[in-house]
């Protein structure tokens, strides 16, 4: 089934490409690997702020991590020109703005994994590190970067 039907399917528009913030680019392919990067979460167009463990649930966060992986595949789109050109999804970073003692960091980034997973299926199955981190820019309570293979 095409990758644009299972978003479809989903009810998932993908978004523009973000301009980013400061001194970097939003993809950069070598070879067959696209790195897409770190893109925070987004709520009605703004930063989805907060720390998980303070003012942000864990289920929230989750939502949270979930915005971030369709905004990564707008990315991913617009480098590669066609999702159905993803091989696989390599490796995924997340970096959750959260108090020192919550511990579900792992929780909070299955939102974007379990939506890669849907999306691609069985090529959306990754590698994948989850951190606590003290801060992110603009106060955002999640950041998730990508790693693709593409044909």
């Amino acid at each position: 089934m095409s990758i644009y039907k299972r978003l479809e399917e989903l009810q998932i528009t993908l978004p523009p490409v973000a301009t980013p913030a400061a001194a970097y680019v939003p993809f950069v392919q070598t070879g067959n690997l696209v790195f897409i990067s770190g893109h925070i979460a987004k709520k009605d167009g703004q930063a989805w702020t907060g720390q998980l463990g303070k003012n942000i649930q864990t289920e929230e966060g989750k939502a949270a991590a979930r915005a971030v992986a369709i905004d990564l595949l707008g990315t991913l789109h617009a480098a590669v020109g066609d999702l159905n050109k993803v091989k696989r999804i390599v490796k995924v970073m997340s970096l959750v703005n959260s108090t020192s003692d919550f511990t579900e960091q792992h929780v909070v980034t299955n939102g974007c994994s379990e939506l890669l997973g849907q999306v691609f299926g069985a090529s959306g199955v990754h590698a994948r590190s989850a951190f606590g981190v003290a801060q992110l820019p603009l106060g955002a309570c999640v950041e998730i970067e990508l790693i693709a293979e593409v044909a």
